[in-house]
């Protein structure tokens, strides 16, 4: 059975496609190669967008100290939402994902490189190393699973998805107080309760990549359509994204400490 944590990498993904002769001749089948190969298209389209939104959101005064420009909202929330919708598309729309997963990944960038600056103003330094934990939880992760120290059993996927489920519960509360103007206590501080949360929250994260490397795995057994390399590619983006934010927001905690 197949079971990801990540909306867009879910079990029903690869029911109902075609797999086999027929595929071939319209273009072949899903490979590893291929989705890897996607996978750092996607990676560098939304890193360009990022460093654009980046230089756009920063203004250095006449003394020399950098602040946050006016505009930084259009690219922070035109981002977000831009990023939403097309994700949204893309889930539905398997087959088109070969335009829409570069267009997400281009106005995600937006959004990445707004709050990337926000941050870095506040604490400086912190998007590099926010950089080198996400890539670097990839790296190691994907070698834990390609060498069988880290198996996607049935039960360490139902854990996985369960998690990821209350934390996306956690956070549309979160949001819903937000609109009333309350925030939900200590999760959010730089408390020990806030720093474990968030702890958790990276953990949880980075255990969705072993879920996704075991789908698309998955898929390229199967024989799936050579257009789901784009969409596995998309999935697994979607993944190092919330695992990049949520690198920022504990290391952003850990150092309002000091």
């Amino acid at each position: 059975m197949i079971r990801s944590g990540n909306p867009a990498l879910k079990e029903s993904t690869f029911l109902d496609l075609g797999t086999g002769s027929v595929v071939s001749r319209e273009g072949g089948t899903m490979t590893l190669n291929g989705t890897v190969n996607k996978t750092g298209i996607l990676l560098l389209l939304s890193v360009l967008t990022a460093a654009f939104a980046w230089t756009q959101s920063v203004v250095t005064g006449p003394d020399g100290v950098a602040t946050v420009a006016p505009g930084i909202m259009i690219y922070a929330l035109g981002g977000a939402i831009g990023g939403f919708v097309l994700a949204l598309v893309t889930v539905f729309k398997k087959e088109w994902s070969a335009v829409t997963a570069p267009m997400y990944a281009l106005v995600e960038g937006f959004f990445l490189g707004a709050i990337s600056a926000v941050f870095e103003l506040q604490y400086p330094g912190i998007v590099f190393q926010a950089v080198l934990l996400t890539f670097g939880t990839l790296g190691a992760l994907l070698a834990a699973y390609r060498s069988g120290l880290i198996r996607a059993t049935e039960n360490f996927k139902l854990g996985v998805v369960a998690a990821t489920g209350g934390i996306a519960l956690v956070y549309l509360v979160s949001m819903g107080l937000r609109l009333f103007g309350k925030e939900m206590p200590l999760i959010h501080e730089s408390g020990l309760v806030g720093i474990g949360f968030s702890l958790f929250v990276v953990v949880i994260a980075a255990l969705n990549l072993v879920l996704d490397f075991d789908f698309i795995e998955s898929g390229v057994e199967a024989g799936a359509p050579k257009y789901m390399e784009w969409y596995g590619a998309f999935g697994l983006m979607v993944t190092l994204v919330w695992l990049y934010i949520e690198f920022l927001r504990l290391l952003a905690k850990l150092q309002s400490r000091d």
